[in-house]
């Protein structure tokens, strides 16, 4: 096991007529909840006998400059809102019991300043996602105050886009991007340098994307989108055509994760020569229940949604480096339901900005196996010293290495 371990020796003190011939060992798990301690640093001072000058160690710079917060507390208080997904007057509760006032203000600008701090690494994060050429993209609502209207919050969105590769050798990049409405223009911005593959749902503001002749931008469809239509259909009413479906799309699972752990070259033969005559299969029997059923069906309805979008969900299986579906994205969205129904909201536009910078490292941080609070101290350590050239060497990749303080 990778934790470090304790010894305590519980020897008896009463025998000594003894003689020591081996030890039981019962080892248990411990832990320490957080434990909050002053660190004095000590700089002293010196006169040189020659000059007569002062001499002294330099202090070294901090995110906030001045400030009481270490850099492991600073983590601590973003990690616990953003990963934990803790708000604010928790946190202060929690330092309370142990005796630390921390004020909602005093965190909230705490977290503010590590926002803005760590935009650097957002814009390289972007940078490099951007020049990628497989994309998965998803966006999911946030309430923001609006101040124009106090008792009324104001519904603004996180786009979540994280580069999938199916090299396991490759560094995810998640990347969360605030704004203030759901507006297809958020989406074609965002992505007007990029080109290559897109995985989304058939939300109608990715359309345009997919006709524009610069920067091309090819789609792809999600199969368990398609799938979750069947699944509540079956559900539902035990429907026999969509068991069916459900059996058919289950086959495509199956070859995709016993083909996970392949090359690109073997990945794309096993698709073309098992995937695809399941997927032509498919196809004639949808087009012909397509021709039965009632069009205003729920049936009908579950298959003409697979039919509308049947190019763009079989795309991935002509190829060895393409996804099948979209969870990828989801997954990454995922914690920010559970986040806003503990934090409830986000306090302004250029709040919700910030949070996406903080958001998109730790979740990037997280999809590479790295622990995000570990990452996140030693860089809110470093980052201050860091010159804008080897700002890369910081981003948590799978190649991040933590700085030696030795």
């Amino acid at each position: 096991i990778h934790l470090p371990k304790i010894d305590g020796v519980e020897d008896i003190s009463n025998c000594s007529d003894c003689v020591h011939v081996r030890d039981d060992i019962k080892e248990t798990l411990e832990m320490i909840p957080a434990r909050f301690f002053i660190k004095r640093h000590i700089y002293p001072n010196y006169v040189n006998s020659i000059t007569g000058e002062m001499v002294c160690a330099s202090r070294p710079a901090a995110i906030i400059d001045g400030g009481y917060a270490s850099a492991g507390l600073l983590s601590w208080v973003v990690t616990s809102k953003y990963l934990d997904h803790l708000p604010l007057n928790r946190i202060e509760q929690i330092a309370a019991r142990e005796g630390v006032t921390l004020s909602r203000s005093t965190l909230a600008d705490w977290i503010g300043r590590v926002g803005s701090a760590l935009a650097p690494l957002f814009n390289v994060l972007q940078t490099q996602l951007l020049n990628t050429t497989v994309l998965h993209a998803d966006e999911t609502p946030v309430d923001q105050l609006d101040p124009k209207t106090p008792k009324k919050n104001h519904k603004s969105y996180l786009w979540v886009y994280r580069h999938n590769s199916l090299d396991p050798q490759a560094s995810a990049l998640v990347l969360f991007d605030y704004q203030n409405s759901r507006s297809g223009e958020h989406v074609r911005q965002f992505l007007s340098n990029f080109s290559g593959h897109l995985m989304v749902d058939d939300y109608a503001g990715y359309k345009a994307l997919f006709k524009r002749t610069d920067n091309p931008v090819i789609e792809l469809a999600c199969w368990a989108h398609a799938r979750r239509k069947f699944f509540e259909l079956y559900d539902a009413s035990k429907n026999t055509m969509a068991k069916a479906v459900l059996d058919q799309i289950a086959q495509l699972y199956q070859i995709e994760s016993n083909i996970k752990a392949l090359g690109l070259d073997e990945r794309v033969a096993i698709r073309k020569t098992q995937a695809m005559p399941i997927l032509d299969k498919l196809y004639t029997y949808l087009t012909h229940q397509s021709h039965i059923l009632a069009p205003s069906s729920s049936s009908a309805k579950a298959v003409n949604y697979t039919l509308k979008r049947w190019q763009a969900l079989i795309r991935y299986a002509n190829s060895g480096d393409l996804p099948i579906d979209n969870n990828p994205a989801e997954n990454a969205i995922r914690p920010i339901a559970l986040g806003r129904k503990n934090w409830l909201f986000i306090g302004s536009e250029s709040a919700g900005k910030r949070a996406a910078v903080i958001m998109s490292l730790l979740s990037t941080a997280k999809a590479n196996g790295l622990n995000p609070a570990m990452w996140l101290t030693d860089t809110l350590e470093r980052l201050p010293t860091t010159k804008n050239k080897d700002i890369n060497r910081l981003l948590p990749l799978k190649n991040w290495q933590a700085h030696d303080r030795h």
